[in-house]
């Protein structure tokens, strides 16, 4: 079967089908993309469309990518990111994409045969924040969590953007408190539920989220009942984007992505094939 478009409040979504389910309800995962390429529900779909995992893989769009991009440009990204990157472009896109989340999954629920069981989430870079945030307060059971090259201190994504643009950010005390709460490491005792979490890092993604990606999983591991359900890979050749520019359109998967997919279907395979 194809791939499913469509909207769920107001949220667009990509959904790929399982198959060999017939047409009994499947497990259900939620994933969230870059604001780097891939940037849009249906360019994360080509790039990770983890095709044997035996679950709906529904892709949602996040807040001004894809269709709800302003004028269908990137340039309103490149204002906000030079008017304030945390407080007018990260911190408001995180903000809408979690709280737009507990009714497009009512809607998906509607729409899709999907079973009732605790759901699997993916996000990756910024897409890895909201993930985060969501697993701080779930709408609905949470069974499974994979981040790729994920923002888990997204202050370290204001300074590489700063970096990246050729401007000092002018943390204030604002921003340095909006930081705050979206620290994952210093905030890794409100992930709820300890569900079994892997972190796929790329071996060329920018050093210091990489050292960030560590230092959450080192905390998660010391906090879990379980540790060994806290999983750190490295994804070798990879940087942070997971396709090449400009990331909006569906298209073929680079080699490192390749490698990126298979880690993901083979994890969420473990998690799923059972149930």
């Amino acid at each position: 079967m194809d791939a499913i478009t469509g909207t769920a409040a107001g949220v667009p979504f990509t959904a790929l089908p399982p198959s060999g389910t017939g047409d009994d309800p499947a497990p259900l995962i939620v994933t969230w993309h870059m604001l780097d390429a891939p940037r849009t529900d249906a360019a994360f779909a080509a790039a990770l469309p983890m095709a044997g995992v035996p679950s709906w893989r529904v892709h949602l769009g996040m807040p001004l990518c894809g269709p709800r991009m302003v004028g269908g440009r990137l340039d309103r990204h490149v204002e906000l990111a030079r008017e304030d990157i945390l407080l007018a472009y990260f911190g408001p896109i995180i903000r809408q994409a979690v709280e737009e989340f507990p009714a497009a999954l009512a809607e998906l629920r509607r729409q899709l045969p999907v079973d009732d069981q605790p759901i699997g989430i993916l996000g990756a870079s910024l897409g890895g924040a909201v993930a985060l945030q969501i697993l701080t307060a779930p709408p609905t059971p949470i069974g499974a969590v994979a981040l790729v090259n994920p923002a888990v201190r997204v202050g370290s994504g204001v300074e590489l953007l700063a970096a990246g643009l050729g401007q000092p950010y002018g943390w204030t005390a604002e921003s340095r408190s909006a930081a705050e709460g979206l620290d994952f490491v210093a905030r890794a005792g409100e992930l709820s539920g300890e569900p079994p979490l892997l972190l796929v890092s790329g071996e060329h993604d920018h050093p210091t989220l990489r050292e960030d990606a560590s230092s959450l999983v080192s905390e998660l591991r010391g906090r879990y009942t379980r540790p060994e359900e806290v999983e750190l890979t490295t994804v070798p050749g990879l940087a942070h984007p997971l396709a090449d520019e400009p990331g909006l359109e569906p298209a073929p998967q680079a080699p490192a992505t390749v490698a990126v997919d298979g880690v993901l279907t083979q994890w969420f395979v473990r998690r799923f094939a059972t149930r």
